[in-house]
């Protein structure tokens, strides 16, 4: 797993070409929807997560993946019973083109409400990337914020409660969704975390986002103290969560189950910001 979180660390966030999107084939690529723990699945593509939390009061969606798969998520929440209007909220976990370009036609679709924090609720009115970057302001379909979400605060379905945790960086309003599961006699924390790469980020002098580097540095901090006994990131590699699925399906029942997880995750992105930002300054 080590090698996928760097690589995926490393990674430029898209190359464009003439104004087009260049982006990786697994970004698009059909995959089955499948359960992971409780009442979360998995629905997104397989490059690119989106999570349902489905309840018998309604289901909560987090994240999403790009606009010309919004129909895959559709279909994969139909295969697992869950119909449009079933949809009571959509999460936000950060306003890039790669988890929010579906949420305007997910919104439609289900007429469910898109929760934000702050932050981002600019950039996904606006449709656009709002942080100086060595990708640009890259654009995305614009969408409605129907609630802006604040620390801690929950966004509930029945007895369900998400939790956000701001974790700015990435973007200025990165969201990281915390939720309980019970498994038998044991409650799990299951941990969605927003991104803490650099992406191309500029971390000096970045006019759109003056606080980036202070941001980044205090997200690292909370998210070292968040304990998580399952980790489920908006890019699926980074916590092998595919692999996990087959290990799950292979007869491994505790194979989603990786307290280690959250920390190697915010080790390696340390590291990355450290080299990203000396590099930066030599510049």
């Amino acid at each position: 797993m080590k090698r996928r979180i760097l690589a995926a660390l490393v990674a430029p966030l898209l190359l464009l070409t003439g104004g087009a999107i260049d982006a990786p084939p697994s970004w698009s690529q059909p995959i089955k929807p499948f359960h992971i723990t409780g009442p979360v699945w998995y629905v997104g593509t397989r490059g690119l997560a989106a999570y349902a939390i489905v309840a018998r009061e309604g289901t909560i969606l987090i994240s999403g993946p790009m606009a010309g798969e919004a129909g895959q998520v559709e279909r994969n929440l139909a295969a697992i019973g869950v119909q449009p209007r079933q949809v009571k909220w959509i999460l936000n976990s950060h306003a890039h083109f790669d988890h929010a370009a579906a949420f305007a036609e997910l919104r439609r679709w289900s007429g469910a409400k898109l929760v934000a924090s702050a932050g981002d609720a600019s950039a996904l009115r606006r449709g656009r990337h709002e942080a100086d970057n060595d990708n640009g302001f890259t654009r995305f379909p614009p969408v409605a914020v129907d609630r802006i979400v604040r620390d801690g605060e929950q966004v509930r379905t029945g007895a369900l409660a998400v939790t956000a945790l701001l974790t700015p960086g990435h973007t200025a309003g990165c969201t990281t969704w915390l939720l309980p599961v019970t498994e038998g006699r044991t409650t799990l924390r299951v941990v969605f975390p927003c991104s803490i790469t650099v992406a191309g980020n500029h971390l000096y002098g970045n006019r759109a986002y003056p606080t980036i580097d202070a941001d980044y540095r205090r997200s690292f901090v909370r998210l070292a103290a968040v304990h998580a006994d399952i980790v489920l990131p908006m890019h699926p590699e980074i916590a092998d969560v595919l692999e996990r699925a087959e290990r799950r399906d292979a007869g491994d029942a505790r194979a989603f189950i990786d307290p280690t997880v959250l920390p190697r995750i915010v080790a390696a992105a340390r590291k990355d910001y450290a080299v990203a930002l000396a590099s930066q300054r030599k510049h």
